[in-house]
């Protein structure tokens, strides 16, 4: 079986812009290894990587593959470059076909993964929900412990400027994905299991095969970390260390008095009976008062201080699309989330209720882009009853991520199911139009909440845009009039 050769031997990653794909390619690259990859179109993060010395290609085509092809002995193993590739690239993409033609090696991106984790002493958190924030919680407070943790995650965080960091430390902190099952490819010396969901029915055709798999990746860490709030986790697994948030389940860590206020999540937390002390959390909801519990876990388990590991989950400000903060705008506030799945909806959504029962805000206003034909068909019933904590919603067409719509659902079809349980549930399909429809619905004291893993965020920006508009041009009005009174009062003036 070949394996992923770090001794200098080129990469090149078709799809290198990609979250995931991005992130391996920044670390390689900082570590001082060829790198190039394509993608169809620059972005900041494409731009990230060409600073830390990637070579990128803006389409994708067989000639990218030239850089490397010079017949001749000097066309050895060395120079030949391994070629990565995530799930979303097919037989049809052309410079993958090049690849295979001219018999380069050719890796799935959790090849690369999975060998940087050998690398290291390495952290791998997955779940169905909550790894980026996980993952990112513990890369953040190793990193504050002086640890100089290498991180890749699947979100940006503002603390490394990106989805990635090369240190200079033992420990690696990677979020391990298993929506392609490629999950079994990790063995980790830490491992950690937040949830277990069927969250991917394109790959798997029920909740027994997601089991099998995290049986397996859980059998290849030496240590598993694992929440028994999740039924699931407590039927199936007996992890090396246990946490929960109800001290009647028997964890090793768990909390009591879990309160919100002034804009933080509080929690008293227990280790084996023992108090710690109290944890405060900045980024809103009770999922993540869990997931900062699993980050307690690991860093007493690596010999870290309670009030080292508290000090730093206090200022976590969270990854971006989780809870995100966009900006205001009208009195308005406007976030960005991932949420994409009926749990996870509910999750966000409760955060957002606590905020309004807090008085911080007047109604929260959930505005939904169903992700996937095959998720919106599996899980059609549950998003119905998934948004009992919003004041409204706004749903859209469904993004479709690639895949064809071989069941013909549409975004209508989840509307009807979300008007079984909520009265002020809105369907407006259409991206292009849906600001100036919100324009409409939107009032001062709102939280906006912008829910899904596709495009939908794009419209936050544009409304932004025109409530400065507006705002200037209400400003322009103003300094008119007043101008004007100053002029009628000069005159005034003037007869006396």
């Amino acid at each position: 079986m070949k394996k992923v050769n770090f001794n200098g031997q080129p990469f090149h990653f078709i799809g290198i812009g990609g979250i995931g794909m991005s992130a391996l390619a920044y670390i390689l690259a900082k570590r001082n290894l060829p790198v190039s990859g394509s993608d169809l179109r620059p972005t900041h993060i494409t731009q990230r990587l060409q600073g830390a010395g990637a070579q990128i290609f803006h389409r994708q085509e067989a000639n990218n593959l030239a850089l490397f092809h010079s017949p001749g002995p000097q066309n050895s193993s060395q120079t030949v470059p391994q070629v990565i590739c995530s799930t979303a690239i097919n037989d049809h993409n052309k410079e993958y076909q090049a690849a295979r033609n001219l018999g380069y090696p050719i890796f799935h991106r959790s090849d690369v993964l999975a060998a940087l984790i050998a690398d290291y002493d390495s952290i791998a958190v997955a779940g169905t929900h909550g790894k980026t924030t996980t993952s990112s919680l513990i890369g953040y407070v190793l990193l504050e412990a002086g640890l100089d943790p290498t991180i890749i995650v699947g979100g940006e965080v503002d603390a490394w400027e990106g989805n990635a960091r090369l240190g200079q430390g033992r420990f690696l902190v990677a979020e391990a994905d298993e929506s392609d099952g490629s999950l079994t490819k990790h063995a980790p010396k830490i491992g950690v299991i937040t949830n277990i969901e069927l969250d991917h029915p394109d790959h798997y055709h029920n909740l027994s095969e997601v089991i099998d798999t995290f049986h397996e990746f859980a059998n290849q860490c030496q240590i598993l970390v694992a929440c028994l709030d999740c039924d699931t986790i407590a039927e199936h697994f007996r992890p090396t260390i246990s946490y929960s948030l109800d001290p009647e389940k028997g964890a090793d860590y768990t909390v009591s008095e879990i309160i919100y206020e002034q804009g933080m999540m509080k929690a008293s937390v227990w280790e084996k009976g023992s108090y710690l002390g109290q944890m405060e959390v900045k980024i809103p909801g009770q999922h993540n008062i869990s997931n900062a519990l699993a980050v307690v876990a690991i860093g007493r388990y690596l010999g870290l201080e309670f009030a080292v590991i508290a000090d730093a989950i206090a200022t976590f400000a969270g990854a971006k699309r989780r809870f995100e903060h966009k900006g205001e705008a009208n009195g308005i506030t406007f976030i960005d989330d991932y949420a994409h799945h009926p749990s996870e909806l509910l999750a966000t959504l409760a955060a957002a209720k606590l905020k309004v029962e807090g008085k911080q805000y007047q109604r929260s206003i959930a505005i939904f882009q169903p992700h996937r034909y095959s998720r919106t068909t599996a899980f059609l019933e549950e998003f119905g009853s998934a948004f009992s904590s919003a004041d409204v919603v706004v749903l859209t067409d469904i993004y479709s991520a690639g895949e064809v719509n071989i069941n013909h659902v549409t975004g209508q079809q989840v509307a009807e199911q979300v008007r079984k349980h909520h009265k002020n549930a809105y369907y407006h399909p259409e991206l292009s139009s849906l600001g100036q429809f919100l324009l409409e619905i939107l009032q001062p004291g709102d939280l906006a909440l912008f829910l899904g893993a596709g495009n939908l965020n794009q419209v936050i920006p544009e409304m932004l845009s025109v409530y400065c508009e507006q705002l200037a041009y209400q400003l322009s009005v103003i300094s008119y009039q007043l101008s004007v009174i100053s002029y009628q009062l000069s005159v005034i003036r003037c007869k006396f």
